[in-house]
């Protein structure tokens, strides 16, 4: 019995880990993608551009949904710190996806990666 026990909450703890390293991978390629996106020139980079944004805020909006779940296990002012964090995420998004400004994705780049190497 205490065997099972000990394999079930082993097996949690992977899970959780599994799913920090799923996070900072699904960030780390968004913020591979924006810059990718930025750094081609001409007509079609600007088209990569705005798939890699529109990529980008459909992960932001997967985060934000869990976040808010009453039943998630992460401390509330750290869920606070999150939302705000997506707030501007989505703010940036949607003026470079009405007004694409290769200069202004760094910003998004940056809180990808830095989230990422959090996790």
């Amino acid at each position: 019995m205490y065997k099972n026990a000990h394999e079930a909450y082993s097996s949690g703890g992977k899970t959780a880990t599994s799913s920090r390293q799923l996070e900072a991978q699904a960030l780390s390629r968004a913020a591979q993608r924006l810059e990718d996106g930025r750094d081609n020139a001409g007509a079609d980079g600007v088209s990569l551009l705005q798939a890699a944004l529109r990529h980008n805020q459909k992960l932001w909006t997967f985060f934000q949904a869990e976040i808010v779940r009453p039943d998630h296990g992460m401390e509330l002012g750290l869920r606070k710190s999150l939302l705000e964090l997506s707030l501007f995420v989505d703010k940036q998004t949607l003026e470079l996806l009405t007004t694409p400004e290769r200069s202004k994705v760094q910003s998004l780049i940056d809180v990808n990666r830095q989230l990422a190497a959090g996790l």
